[in-house]
């Protein structure tokens, strides 16, 4: 599975956000993509996901412009998680990830034994399986998080994309599924490309790194390159300082000294 992007251009209003992107990210890969907000981070992830159209260039996926695969195939090759969702009805929370089957259901109306056992590995992944038969309008923030998750995982496509995975999960959650993600890609070959904050974790899942502006300019690179601190600070408009301990590299955002 390949996802690449040719002279993309991305655009708010008057302002560029990406300009020129070109971009190619290759099965196994984990990608993080990170900026200062309104930089244009989930603008592109819409744009990856076929959700908006690009201001100029162009997505493809193995090759193929995304505007030429039907929807149940491209719904089979990329599953998307958004930032924010709302739940107006009253779905349990099986429901709502069997609903994420719907792509293999071809001629089928009613979801099959198969889909079932999808739906409830990928709960038990997320450690939300206790949840199944619960309302998903009675959920907290976090659990209401891990059933999108367990949603996103029970499509079963190659490409996730995934827009601030660990918004309003706690931190044992946090770890839990960063973790989870970055073996999906090593153990089976998915790819990984997502939005966050946390530039300590992304660095320890993370293969690469996109970093965003905001007024057009972006970097791509492998970790080791991407997330230097100079370059972090930079892009971030703030100065980083990384400190390694006990293996890990840790970044913290530097004080401005006190008056």
């Amino acid at each position: 599975m390949t996802l690449s992007t040719r002279q993309l251009t991305l655009g708010a209003g008057e302002r560029t956000l990406v300009c020129g992107l070109d971009w190619r990210v290759g099965a196994g890969e984990c990608w993080s993509i990170i900026g200062r907000n309104g930089a244009g981070k989930s603008t592109l992830m819409r744009t990856l996901a076929g959700l908006r159209a690009p201001e100029g260039g162009s997505v493809e996926i193995d090759g193929r412009p995304l505007r030429d695969w039907p929807l149940e195939a491209l719904a089979r090759r990329r599953a998307y998680l958004a930032q924010a969702r709302h739940d107006a009805f009253a779905y349990s929370v099986i429901e709502t990830v069997l609903s994420a089957r719907h792509p293999y259901h071809a001629e089928r109306y009613w979801e099959g034994g198969d889909d079932h056992q999808a739906a409830l590995q990928a709960l038990a992944a997320l450690d939300a399986g206790h949840l199944a038969a619960r309302d998903v309008r009675t959920l907290s923030g976090g659990e209401r998080q891990r059933v999108a998750i367990a949603a996103l995982l029970a499509q079963d496509t190659p490409l996730l994309l995934l827009d601030e995975p660990a918004n309003a999960l706690d931190l044992a959650h946090q770890v839990r599924i960063t973790g989870l993600l970055a073996r999906l890609c090593r153990q089976q070959g998915k790819t990984v490309v997502m939005i966050g904050h946390d530039l300590t974790l992304a660095y320890g899942i993370s293969t690469h790194a996109l970093l965003l502006k905001g007024d057009g300019a972006w970097h791509a690179g492998a970790v080791d390159d991407a997330m230097r601190p100079a370059l972090l600070g930079d892009y971030l408009g703030h100065p980083i300082e990384m400190i390694e301990h006990g293996g890990r590299r840790i970044f913290i955002p530097l004080e401005p000294p006190h008056a």
